[in-house]
Order: C-alpha cells, then structure tokens, then sequence
C-alpha cells in the first residue's frame, strides 16, 4: 500500500511513522508512507499557504492553489505504479472514523490524507476528496494527529503487516463487540488467577468462554454497540443469560 499525506508539519510523522509496526511495514515492503510539505508548492514569494475569508470572518483559510499543485505532483510520480485511490480530507465535519472505516481503507492500494490547519480550507479543496473524515467531535489544532491515529489503525489490516490477520481480526470493535479478557504467565499472580478454562485445553469450552466474555463486557463498558451488533443465535441466547445475572426481574 501508499499512502502519501499532505502537510505543512512533515516532520511530524517521522517519529510516529517510523516506529513500531508501521515502521517495520515500511522496512518490510508492505507500506510506503511519503510525507509532502504542501508550502513547497506555493507560488506566493513570501510562501503564504492561507489568506482571509472572502466576507470576512476570524481565522485563515488554506488556499488550494498549493494543495492541487501537491496533488498533480504526486499523481505525476505515482503514474503507473499505484492508482490514484481515496483522497482523505480530515475535517471535523467528516465521517466518523471506526474500525469498519479501516478495515474499509484497507482494501485500497493508495490513500492520500490532506492535513488540514488554521481556520479551515478553501471550499475548492473538497473537489479533490473522495472522502472528509473526523475522529469525534472535538477540533484539533491541525489534522496531523487525526491522519496518524487513521493510518496506524488503517494498515494493521495491510495483509503482512502483522503477520497474522487474525489479530486485527480479533481486536475490539471488529466484530462489533469488545474483546474479551486475555491472560499470560504466570497463572497465579499475587493471588489472582487465570480463569480454569483458559487453562484446560478444551478449545471448544475457550471459545465458548470469549464469546461469553466479549458479550458480558460490551455489555457493561458499551451497551450501545449492541444496538447495531450481528449476533448469531448462540450469541443472542447468552446476551440474554448475561443481561438476566444483571437483573433477574427481567422477562425470559
């Protein structure tokens, strides 16, 4: 996969994208991050990259003139080797981003992230995008943080980048679900113990048990996932057994 970010705060991401599992990705030929300095790409002889609002207004908006020119650069270089793909505006504004909007990125061979800063962007810009994404409902200074926190969640789902895709596969929210409780050596610690059945080797009896235990915490930290959730009929039956240990006064 490719992903080329535009941003005025490049260096930003070495650290971030340079580390860890996205680093390895990188060093291993799964992933190939490049980072653009879009004030490169300014005309302006003072290297402005924003301007005031037509109508006036607080704040400075980013103007497109540097932005499409960044663009065309990149899809010139990328001509041949990767398609053009999604091009990702990070607005609050956007569509919120979760762990099915990953596993959706993923699919792609290239994604393009367009950090915005300051007041906003030229309305211009969005002609660029296919798609406008936030991480809540809160603003950030600039959306440097936003495009890192969508990219690290994004490539765990690259085939290759961790080795095994039933990792990402299990992690909370990829079912709908929160995982569920796991545990490592030493059995005994300070008195707390691992769960027999984790123990046992019935594998029928442990997968009968995270299922159980996926349920149960969804159901304490996050009941509201179990509104949209896809449950199996096994599922359903134990969601209801979990919600009756709650409250025993509720009907069968």
């Amino acid at each position: 996969m490719r992903i080329d970010v535009l941003s005025l705060f490049p260096n930003m991401f070495q650290a971030t994208m340079g580390e860890s599992i996205v680093g390895k990705a990188q060093e291993n030929g799964f992933l190939d991050i490049k980072v653009t300095d879009f004030r490169d790409y300014t005309t302006d002889k003072h290297n402005h990259v924003d301007d005031a609002p037509f109508g006036g207004g607080a704040g400075m908006l980013l103007q497109p003139q540097p932005i499409f020119d960044a663009m065309d650069a990149i899809d010139k270089e990328i001509e041949g080797k990767y398609p053009k793909g999604r091009v990702i505006l990070m607005d609050p504004a956007g569509r919120r981003f979760d762990q099915h909007y990953a596993m959706e990125l993923a699919q792609e061979e290239h994604l393009t992230f367009i950090c915005g800063h300051y007041e906003g962007y030229d309305e211009r810009i969005r002609e660029l995008v296919t798609d406008e994404a936030s991480l809540g409902d809160y603003v950030l200074t600039g959306g440097e943080l936003a495009a890192m926190v969508m990219i690290d969640a994004t490539v765990r789902f690259v085939p290759g980048v961790l080795g095994n895709m039933a990792s990402p596969m299990g992690d909370s929210f990829s079912n709908g679900l929160l995982e569920h409780p796991q545990y490592t050596r030493p059995a005994d610690f300070r008195g707390m113990k691992v769960p027999e059945v984790l123990t046992s080797g019935n594998h029928q009896k442990i997968k009968e048990w995270r299922m159980r235990e996926s349920l149960r915490r969804t159901l304490e930290r996050r009941p509201d996932l179990l509104e949209t959730a896809k449950l199996t009929r096994e599922q359903e039956i134990m969601l209801q057994d979990l919600k009756l240990e709650q409250d025993p006064d509720l009907p069968d």
